[in-house]
Formats: structure tokens, sequence, C-alpha cells
């Protein structure tokens, strides 16, 4: 059994490894922060659906991918912005757009994880973990 440093990055790489590979699912170790990522990818319209899955440990996530008519997937792109070795923290006036506002930025605020246009809603800032496009 191997541990990453970076949880996050590994969550992001076995969804993009999966899209690259046409598979219908991928299993990642669950977190409470890797279930909000995958609730906001769902809410966006970037995954099918997930699932909860026992494993009598801490748990899987069963993450379905979506593709578009052409089998092309719906996640275009995925970037890990803030790093163990390199935090990326923002105020609430600093927000990122993604793509002019197409893409999202998924952020962990005190408030939550939540994506960037609800971080300027409620003005709140936080750690910059991705953006999806």
């Amino acid at each position: 059994m191997s541990t990453t440093s970076d949880p996050v990055a590994d969550f992001l790489a076995r969804i993009r490894n999966g899209q690259m590979a046409n598979h219908r699912h991928v299993d990642v170790p669950a977190s409470k922060l890797k279930r909000a990522m995958t609730q906001i990818l769902m809410d966006k319209g970037f995954v099918k659906n997930y699932l909860n899955i026992d494993d009598g440990k801490q748990g899987l996530l069963r993450i379905y991918l979506k593709y578009d008519r052409g089998g092309e997937p719906v996640i275009r792109e995925m970037k890990r912005i803030s790093k163990p070795g390199l935090r990326r923290y923002v105020g609430a006036d600093d927000l990122p757009r993604v793509r002019n506002g197409l893409g999202v930025a998924i952020i962990s605020t005190s408030s939550g994880v939540m994506t960037d246009k609800e971080a300027r809603r409620i003005n709140v800032g936080g750690e910059v973990l991705a953006h999806i496009f």
C-alpha cells in the first residue's frame, strides 16, 4: 500500500487516465474533500454520477465518467493549481475565472469546498485546488 503526498492530484490523475482509456467509471479512495469535489463535478455536468462504496476501510468513490456524442470526454482539461510545495491562496476579490466563466475553479474555503462562482457570491477566498474545463 502506497500513500500519496498529494491526494487531490491523484484524484485528478485517476479521472484523466480513466477518460483517456475510455472507461465507464473510475474508483478513487474516498475522503470528505474528494466527495465534495466529485459533487461539484456532478453538479456542473462534468461527470454522470458517483457512488460511495464501503470497503471496510476508508471507502471508495466510484465516479461514472461522461462523454459527448462523439465519444470525447466532457472534461477537456483538469489542472492542479495549489500544490503541497506551493499553496495558492486568493482573497475574495481575486478569485480566478476559468476560461472566462466557462470552466470551474474549485476553491477550499472556510465555508467548505465550492466553485469560484459560489465563493464570489458569498464573498470568501481560500485555497485554489483545481481548474476544470
